[in-house]
């Protein structure tokens, strides 16, 4: 029986290669010359920590950092920019956690999106992927199609297609 499992996972290697490339990108700009710029990833919690001057500094590095994660093959919505910012001291902080594996409400949410379709493919839920099985090939990309077009705010990834 065919069947594929959606996953949301984010490479560390390729985030790891995004921020050192706007890290090194914002060392290169004139308009952050002389100024205090800290951007640094946490590995094991997966957290983006910034620490600049000025919030509008903050904004510019945000929007740098993403347009490198996307240029590196990465979502966007990934990245959780909803966190703000903290003002202590003479510097602004702002930690960005990133996206990464898929919680049991949003799990929840997705089978329930896959059952209302009305295809005939059975989701079920084994940790932080939801596996896809079904008679015909033809559904399980008729459930991909589904899962892109939604709005789901997580990135999803469609691995292990078996026929």
């Amino acid at each position: 029986m065919p069947s594929f499992d959606i996953v949301s996972k984010v490479d560390v290697q390729t985030l790891d290669n995004a921020v050192n490339v706007a890290k090194k990108e914002i060392d290169n700009r004139f308009d952050f010359k002389g100024t205090h710029v800290n951007i640094e990833l946490n590995k094991k919690d997966m957290v983006i920590n910034l620490e600049v001057e000025s919030e509008m500094k903050l904004k510019q590095i945000e929007d740098v950092l993403l347009t490198k994660a996307m240029r590196q093959g990465l979502e966007s919505n990934a990245f959780d920019m909803s966190k703000e910012f903290t003002g202590a001291g003479k510097f602004v902080r702002k930690s960005i956690p990133v996206k990464n594996g898929i919680d049991k409400d949003m799990a929840k949410k997705i089978v329930k999106l896959i059952k209302d379709s009305g295809l005939k493919v059975q989701p079920a839920i084994m940790d932080d992927t939801i596996r896809v099985t079904g008679k015909k090939i033809d559904d399980l990309q008729d459930v991909i199609q589904l899962c892109r077009s939604s709005n789901l705010e997580i990135p999803l990834q469609f691995t292990n297609m078996k026929s």
